[in-house]
């Protein structure tokens, strides 16, 4: 790896339903003397950490999430979060 590479750190969780659920936890460097540098802005629950070289930003599909409005039992769609 060459020396000052940004470097992208991710936590990688699976969901119930199979699914991974990627979240950036920070950045790493490639340092003069080739070791790597890691800046974490969050840990992860496991313990486990992912470094890829970063790329360029993808689009994220947010999924709507729904809960149950007190009282009357129906859905309302908490759509923006």
């Amino acid at each position: 790896m060459e020396v000052g590479k940004r470097l992208a750190v991710f936590s990688i969780k699976k969901s119930q339903k199979g699914s991974s659920i990627w979240t950036r936890a920070g950045y790493a460097v490639v340092n003069n003397d080739r070791s790597i540098g890691v800046y974490l802005d969050v840990l992860p629950i496991d313990g486990n950490l992912h470094v890829r070289e970063a790329g360029e930003k993808r689009d994220v599909v947010v999924p709507q999430i729904s809960a149950a409005t007190p009282g009357d039992g129906a859905n309302q769609s908490m759509g923006g979060l």
